[in-house]
């Protein structure tokens, strides 16, 4: 008779905290996939910094490197529908390669112009562009290779794991780019960046095909529009982007920063990138040891929650006054989202056919671009009307309001279970 061996006792508490690893042990191609991830990401945060720094160098505006986020997101939010549809027609990892190549050869154009003394505005804007252009195509085409990796288990560990990956990339990725560019300039980080795509591209070659099931064999207008009707007949997929929409417009104080740092607590730039860092450092955290997530299979109420705590987080910063209880609001408001996102994520991998994945993600991808920046138009608008108290702390009981009444007007989603998924 096998006897089956206890772990040791001290291993336990690990175990239920920190981030479970069993998607890396278990899975070669998601593992190769997770540290291409890490490394590209580094490199591509470090291009967005030296791109930004770069634009100011040669304008002097604050409003030219606005632009540059603006040249992001319009292609991003056009393509991202579209980059959903194309996804669940072809081969994912071909498409993934392609749209890979493409952000290579894009930082070798920048490392190559930034070598020729060629500084011109136009081309910055250009190449962020069509970055975020393959960005719109990549992502669908990723998210959805996902669940194809790994039993659905295992899931919500790979997207905590995901999670810890862009975290710790737009966090030290910036960091590591000033740095760079101080020392070497701008063409250092560039070809670093298109040098560290290798680990990506690599990652996705060694992937098996990957073509969609039950794909309609189309792309185009008519594949995003059966996308949008599906969505429109799943209840709790839709209700996973209600509820970010509720968070990340009604209570998203990013635009306020530079105001508060200096009414408030009586900083300077140093202070905004405080206020800044502050949520990415609690989400990285809630990245980090979220091994109990796994564990979790009431994924509805998990969102509701997360969700509900990012708004009150940042109700109660709303009220405070000292800087590092401040702080402590906002990186606690980081963690929550962490977790909202991954069992968001999950369900949304989850609940989905294989052939409608990525143009759902594709739907993802424009909600979290677009609901942070109409955030900050509706923070900055109701600011100026009132104050940064009024709209930070409105903002966050606003969000937990809508979120009480949105699971009260869809109550399935509270019973959503992972052990049986419906969308």
């Amino acid at each position: 008779m096998t006897r089956t061996t206890a772990p040791p006792q001290s291993t336990r508490p690990r175990r239920r905290i920190v981030a479970d690893l069993t998607p890396l042990r278990t899975s070669p191609d998601f593992r190769r996939l997770w540290c291409g991830g890490i490394i590209s990401w580094l490199g591509q945060a470090m291009t967005a910094l030296a791109i930004s720094l770069q634009v100011y160098e040669i304008t002097g505006s604050s409003f030219s490197v606005g632009l540059v986020g603006l040249c992001a997101l319009v292609p991003l939010v056009t393509f991202g529908l579209y980059g959903g549809a194309i996804a669940d027609t072809v081969d994912r990892r071909k498409l993934g390669l392609v749209s890979a190549l493409g952000l290579t050869a894009l930082a070798f154009a920048l490392a190559g112009a930034a070598l020729l003394d060629y500084h011109r505005v136009w081309l910055l804007y250009s190449v962020v562009a069509l970055q975020s252009l393959c960005g719109a195509l990549n992502g669908p085409a990723r998210s959805a290779m996902i669940p194809r990796l790994l039993p659905a288990e295992q899931l919500p560990a790979a997207n905590a794991l995901n999670s810890v990956l862009m975290t710790f990339g737009m966090t030290a990725g910036p960091a590591l780019g000033g740095v760079i560019v101080g020392w070497w300039g701008y063409q250092a980080a560039y070809l670093i960046d298109a040098v560290t795509f290798g680990a990506a591209l690599y990652a996705v070659w060694r992937l098996p095909p990957m073509k969609p099931e039950g794909a309609a064999g189309r792309t185009g207008r008519a594949s995003v529009l059966d996308g949008l009707r599906f969505l429109g007949t799943r209840p709790n997929v839709r209700m996973t982007f209600f509820s970010d929409l509720a968070a990340m417009v009604l209570a998203q104080p990013k635009a306020l920063f530079p105001a508060v740092a200096v009414v408030w607590y009586g900083g300077d730039a140093r202070t905004v990138g405080l206020l800044v860092a502050a949520p990415a450092v609690g989400a990285l955290l809630g990245g980090l040891f979220s091994g109990w997530q796994g564990r979790i299979r009431r994924h509805g109420v998990a969102i509701l929650l997360s969700v509900a705590a990012w708004g009150l987080a940042i109700a109660v910063f709303g009220l405070t006054r000292d800087l590092w209880l401040g702080l402590l609001f906002l990186a606690l408001a980081g963690c929550a989202d962490s977790i909202s996102g991954v069992f968001r994520t999950t369900m949304l991998q989850a609940a989905t056919p294989d052939g409608m994945r990525g143009r759902l993600q594709g739907v993802f991808i424009v909600v979290v671009a677009g609901g942070p920046r109409l955030g900050d138009f509706l923070a900055g608008t109701a600011a100026e009307l009132t104050s940064p108290t009024v709209a930070i702390t409105g903002g966050g009981l606003g969000c937990v309001l809508v979120v009480a009444l949105l699971a009260a007007r869809w109550r399935g989603f509270a019973r959503y279970d992972a052990r049986t998924p419906q969308a």
